[in-house]
């Protein structure tokens, strides 16, 4: 009769488990963890605000991270205990991708798609990246007497009723066309792309810079339509907007009632930025050869100052001087320019980058109100943050995500040597009117209690009720600019 040694496999496959644990080596993770933490300090344009606002503990964090490492078993372990590392900076535009994975950005999110055959437009930009899964509905359309209002494309928009007052409701769901695919399709049909070829990095820009014009002109439209219908009131429905691009500098000059002055852009000293604005001035200065004799003086004015935002990028040492240094503006080289001043010039945007949307200025010229949530970011952030520092808003919903400033002009990712991940650090900051950095997120005026994934009809409930107060703060704000 033959015994069974009861626990011997098990044993067994304990002492290979074992065995390959100890044959891990945590190492060449720790050289990455310490290769992330050298590109935070060098890099990161938010390091201040965390460590001073947030009263984080980079040291305390890090050294947490690695101990974790080494207890680790294997490359599984490593990967997870980066990975929340990364999301604990919570910023939207601070991010960590492994080899394997597609690049998903909190700005310009875009979606792959196989083309078909014979190809159609819609396949077509598809293939572009054009996806209107991007675009969800909003808290705004689930608000009690809530009609849908048919203003044409591509916003969504609507009439609500609340105490004698009509107020107009636009649903703006990205800051970029790529959450709209139709306004791709009337692209590529106006400017007469063949969808049955290959469309290279040309025919992209081409799409994209018509699409951006067809999304100018339907805001433009949509506010038009909705002052037509008697709206009182203006609210703009940033609620799960995960931001987009510099159009959201033109969008809210569209919709504000007063001249805007954008938010000044931090960046970190360094010859790379020195260069660029070097190259800016350069550039203005050869436009000015070839620019009529009127132009000339404003010419080599504007490249003087990119000159001097140049020079006070060199980098320095000593106590007195910070990382950071004023790189202009979110709109550019300057903060504010009347639409449609320098219409033609070819330089325009060199100085001024809104000019390059065919937008007017104070289409709405009445009270508005901005709906945010948990998951408004970057673009939109941006736009809610212009608005409300230029007096030309009220705030209503709870503090947005705080992804803040991004990628400006692109910037290189880096790669980690060991696990090759892609490491994207933000390399600007954003500052409101008040010296804060929009990083922290947009806090409300008018707080709803509401979150972002809140039942529609619950979330319509809690922002409703404090509608009227914020209605009553926007007219006030509006007599205020009046006077």
């Amino acid at each position: 009769m033959q015994r069974t040694c009861r626990g011997a496999i098990p044993s067994i496959l304990a002492l290979l488990s074992l065995t390959a644990a100890s044959a891990w080596d945590p190492a060449p993770w720790l050289a990455d963890l310490m290769q992330i933490r050298t590109a935070i300090n060098k890099d990161y344009p938010n390091l201040e605000w965390l460590t001073e606002q947030r009263e984080v503990s980079l040291d305390r964090w890090f050294d947490h991270a690695a101990d974790s490492i080494r207890r680790g078993r294997s490359d599984a372990d490593a990967r997870r205990i980066l990975d929340n590392l990364i999301a604990r900076f919570d910023d939207g535009h601070l991010l960590l991708r492994w080899p394997e994975e597609e690049p998903v950005r909190v700005q310009n999110v875009q979606s792959e798609a196989t083309p078909t055959f014979p190809p159609t437009l819609a396949s077509f930009c598809a293939v572009l990246g054009y996806d209107a899964g991007q675009v969800t509905a909003g808290t705004a359309a689930s608000l009690p007497g809530y009609h849908a209002f048919d203003s044409g494309e591509p916003f969504r928009t609507g009439i609500i009723n609340v105490n004698y007052r009509k107020v107009g409701v636009v649903r703006i769901g990205l800051f970029s066309p790529l959450g709209y695919p139709h306004l791709c399709e009337r692209a590529v049909l106006a400017a007469r792309i063949a969808i049955n070829k290959p469309c290279d990095a040309v025919c992209r820009d081409r799409v994209l810079t018509k699409a951006y014009a067809l999304m100018t002109y339907g805001l433009m439209t949509t506010i038009e339509r909705l002052r037509e219908a008697g709206t009182q009131v203006l609210l703009v429905d940033l609620t799960r907007n995960s931001g987009g691009s510099e159009w959201a500098e033109a969008a809210a000059r569209i919709i504000s009632p007063v001249p805007l002055h954008s938010a000044p852009i931090g960046v970190i000293r360094g010859k790379t930025w020195v260069n660029r604005w070097r190259d800016i001035a350069t550039t203005l200065r050869n436009e000015a050869k070839e620019s009529s004799l009127m132009d000339r003086p404003t010419l080599a004015n504007f490249a003087r100052r990119a000159d001097a935002i140049a020079d006070g990028l060199e980098p320095c040492f000593g106590a007195t001087c910070s990382r950071l240094a004023q790189a202009g503006y979110a709109s550019g080289l300057l903060p504010e320019w009347s639409a449609g001043q320098f219409r033609g010039k070819k330089w325009a945007q060199e100085v001024f980058n809104v000019a390059q949307f065919p937008y007017r200025d104070s289409v709405w010229r009445g009270p508005v109100i901005v709906l945010v949530d948990s998951k408004t970011w970057s673009a939109a952030e941006e736009f809610a943050a212009l608005l409300r520092d230029n007096n030309a808003a009220i705030v209503l919903g709870i503090r947005t995500g705080g992804a803040g400033c991004g990628h400006l002009y692109g910037n290189d990712p880096i790669i980690l040597l060991h696990s090759r991940a892609i490491l994207e650090i933000p390399n600007c900051a954003r500052f409101r009117r008040d010296g804060s950095n929009e990083v922290g997120g947009i806090v409300p005026d008018e707080p709803t209690g509401a979150r972002w994934d809140d039942g529609a009809a619950y979330a319509g409930r809690l922002t409703a009720a404090r509608l009227p107060q914020a209605i009553a703060r926007a007219e006030a704000l509006t007599l205020d600019n009046d006077q």
